[in-house]
């Protein structure tokens, strides 16, 4: 498999490319692509990082694998494609999007890559999922290469804003620098969660007051 990724993030990125867990972990991936339905599409695996060039980065939002369903992964987390009913946890982030921001505007698509466009790495801690199977790629070290991603981002970047949304999303970023970087927490959007810990978080309201702060254009949510 070759990884058809934005050469502004082999800077980041390259070192980890050429380790032997990565190659071994692509073989894998071709594998379990050859012998099961996954998603997302592979030419939509490294997605994530083909919206923007690293130098652009402003936002990271972490989510777990992607959805597992027919035609909905489009490589972005929460993210699903045109045409796809926006997911539950979406349509919560959504709401808490208008709500912080005191709009009346509800997306008719769940597609990110508007958001992902604007310097927003939407990153699932594994980058691939069986259909009708989630959590099925876990074992396959992504989580070896996504915590490599973020310590390499929190190290090497200064002034980005990280989402850690629900317990996974926050014990994967552990370790992220917070003398340097925003970190924001809060519960999951799932149903699970919402009404007591997402609701009312202002993520997206603190995450621009943040960037103008940085005189950085906000994201327009």
């Amino acid at each position: 498999m070759n990884i058809s990724i934005r050469p502004s993030w082999h800077h980041y990125l390259g070192e980890e490319f050429e380790k032997d867990y990565f190659k071994q972990l692509l073989v894998s991936v071709v594998k379990e692509y050859q012998k099961y339905i996954c998603y997302p599409p592979s030419t939509l695996i490294f997605s994530a990082f083909n919206q923007f060039d690293a130098d652009d980065l402003k936002v990271v939002i972490i989510g777990q694998d992607p959805y597992h369903g027919e035609s909905e992964a489009n490589g972005l987390c929460f993210s699903v494609n045109d045409g796809v009913k926006i997911p539950p946890s979406l349509r919560n982030i959504f709401k808490e999007v208008s709500d912080d921001l005191d709009t009346i505007f509800m997306p008719t698509s769940g597609n990110l890559e508007r958001w992902s466009k604007q310097g927003i790495l939407l990153l699932n801690a594994s980058l691939t999922v069986r259909k009708d199977s989630p959590n099925s790629h876990k074992h396959l070290n992504w989580g070896r290469f996504t915590d490599a991603v973020i310590q390499k981002l929190s190290k090497e970047k200064e002034g980005i804003v990280f989402l850690l949304w629900g317990s996974f999303a926050q014990k994967k970023g552990l370790h992220i620098d917070r003398q340097k970087h925003l970190v924001l927490e809060s519960g999951h959007p799932s149903f699970a969660s919402v009404h007591k810990k997402w609701f009312g978080n202002k993520h997206f309201s603190q995450t621009n007051a943040y960037l103008e702060g940085q005189s950085k254009r906000p994201i327009d949510w």
